[in-house]
């Protein structure tokens, strides 16, 4: 097998800042007029109390004033690519108005300061540039609002389960201009992408920046776990609702919201594009203090997405079936640090796994140009003929770019004339290399960083599929509530115009050698939406690993050709 070392992320082709970072307070106010289609007045609790939805946590402070103070804000100029961008800082701004974490339930608000003065950047005004959101959540855990100057590090060391293991950037990924580069920087502690570089660029394409903090598996109070699921994607349409708020106090278009993350970030971005308004969201929103708006939004950046849990596991054994020996399973979280190989019990998991995820896929009616996906029980069929072709299509972009990419390093693609020909997935997929056992994400004993994610304000773990808790071996696991379990997979609401809003527009990015996630994750995920009539760019990007916010030309000029 040939042995494929994971990409990071290259965060060098924006300008290292000369200042220190802003600082600003919270304010007083009265709420603005409500979009029906989010309304939280009327919601009720059902059947349980508003501390549920709050992790076991109940509010008896002086509720907060959700009005921006646009008044109390700094100022700092920062260095992009060579020029001199003054920004107006409004940050620590508390965006529920019953907050459970004050730490994480906040968010930096960064504004070009031309806008200001009447003046115009990259086409846009101070009311329609728009609004760029990115989260630093990654490994499910917490992370706090980004900030202009470091990247965000969360609440808790780590990586994102399974990521290989390397105490240094390995390879080379691609900077904005999607060339590789020589230096290449880490994902943030917790394996969600650095957004700092992301947040300069876009203020340098004359985006307002609103980076908000959100909590996660790790977030604890008073003995409670206070950010189980589905409590990041809640504080994320909290922060969403805000920004719609106090639309005629902030500079920027709150109908062009555009979110942004990476690995669990990227499936929070997937989520909050797939969810807007959805009614299950609305008692948690209600129990912190949301704005009563609507929190649908206009596009979702998408990176590396940990997502579609309930069938993740066996998507991943479609892809590694077969593939037995293991790479860097240290970082897997339950797994031995010596194991190498899978034993035959895994093994033996595997294959009814893959057997599971044929039947997903032939039940799910996604289809690719007006034909409905299928796969035969030998993995083969229109399905892998469709992750064939993202593979060649990978491939052959690259070499359009002028990559160099020799036969004798890639014995699973053939190439003629300069043209990508054929894919021989099977040797592809053991190129890649499996850096997890299975369950690969809920794991039997309850170990894996979903299976934590999935806890409740009491228990720190639990099961989110049939099938492992039916082969559980932790004593006293349970399975998490249904409707939590479909809280967090947007899978279930695309297409659902009814019950959710869904963005227009998706930009959605794998990376080749990335073995924390199958490819069959994000491509089903772009197939969904593109059968719900969105807007989807999807691409799988040559030569990357578990990575994000690389090529971000590409990535701004899309987003001016759908916001102008």
């Amino acid at each position: 097998m040939i042995k494929r070392k994971m990409l990071t992320l290259s965060l060098s082709a924006v300008a290292v800042l000369s200042l220190a970072a802003c600082s600003s307070s919270q304010s007083t106010s009265k709420k603005t007029s409500s979009a029906p289609s989010g309304k939280l007045s009327n919601v009720s609790y059902n059947s349980h109390k508003a501390s549920y939805y709050r992790g076991g946590t109940s509010y008896s402070g002086k509720v907060r004033s959700l009005k921006l103070n646009t008044s109390k804000y700094t100022t700092k100029t920062i260095t992009v690519n060579k020029k001199k961008i003054k920004v107006r800082c409004y940050t620590n701004l508390v965006y529920v108005s019953k907050p459970v974490s004050t730490k994480y339930q906040s968010m930096n608000i960064y504004v070009p300061e031309k806008y200001f003065h009447n003046k115009k950047i990259n086409g846009y005004t101070k009311s329609t540039a728009p609004i760029f959101m990115p989260n630093n959540i990654g490994g499910y855990m917490a992370g706090t609002a980004g900030t202009l100057t470091a990247s965000a590090m969360g609440g808790g060391g780590g990586a994102p389960s399974g990521t290989k293991s390397s105490s240094k950037p390995t390879g080379k990924a691609p900077t904005t201009s999607g060339k590789s580069s020589s230096s290449s920087a880490s994902l943030n502690a917790n394996g969600g992408a650095s957004s700092t570089s992301a947040t300069q660029a876009a203020l340098a394409k004359g985006y307002v920046v609103a980076a908000p903090g959100a909590r996660g598996r790790d977030t604890k109070q008073n003995g409670k776990y206070t950010g189980k699921a589905p409590s990041a994607i809640v504080d994320l349409k909290a922060a969403v609702r805000y920004l719609k708020f106090n639309k005629s106090r902030l500079a920027g278009n709150t109908n062009k919201i555009i979110s942004d993350g990476t690995s669990a970030g990227g499936a929070m971005s997937a989520l909050l594009g797939s969810t807007g308004n959805s009614a299950g969201y609305k008692p948690y929103l209600k129990a912190i203090g949301a704005a009563n708006t609507s929190d649908n939004i206009f596009a979702s950046f998408v990176f590396a997405p940990i997502t579609n849990l309930d069938n993740a596991n066996t998507a991943y054994e479609w892809e590694f079936s077969g593939v037995n020996s293991i790479s860097g399973a240290s970082m897997t979280p339950g797994a031995s640090s010596s194991q190498t190989t899978l034993t035959s019990k895994q093994k033996k998991l595997s294959k009814q796994l893959q057997s599971a995820f044929v039947s997903y896929v032939n039940k799910s009616g996604i289809k690719d140009n007006g034909q409905t996906l299928k796969l035969n029980s030998d993995g083969t069929g229109s399905f892998a003929t469709l992750i064939k072709k993202q593979i060649m299509n990978s491939a052959q972009t690259a070499l359009d770019k002028g990559t160099t990419i020799k036969a004798s390093k890639y014995p699973w693609l053939t190439i003629k004339s300069g043209k990508v020909t054929n894919v021989d997935l099977t040797k592809y997929f053991k190129s890649v290399g499996r850096s997890k056992t299975p369950p690969a994400f809920d794991a039997l004993d309850v170990s894996q960083a979903e299976n934590i994610e999935f806890g409740d304000s009491t228990t720190n773990a639990k099961h989110f599929t049939k099938f492992s808790q039916t082969h559980n071996t932790k004593s006293g696991a349970t399975t998490a509530d249904s409707s939590i379990i479909k809280l967090m997979n947007p899978m279930d609401y695309i297409g659902q115009k009814s019950t959710a809003t869904t963005a227009k527009h998706f930009w959605i990015r794998y990376g080749e050698t990335d073995s924390n996630t199958s490819v069959a994750v994000p491509t089903l995920l772009a197939q969904k939406l593109k059968n719900a009539g969105v807007d989807v760019n999807y691409h799988v990007q040559w030569n990357t690993g578990h990575a994000g916010d690389y090529d971000m030309t590409n990535m701004f000029k899309w987003v001016d050709s759908i916001a102008k």
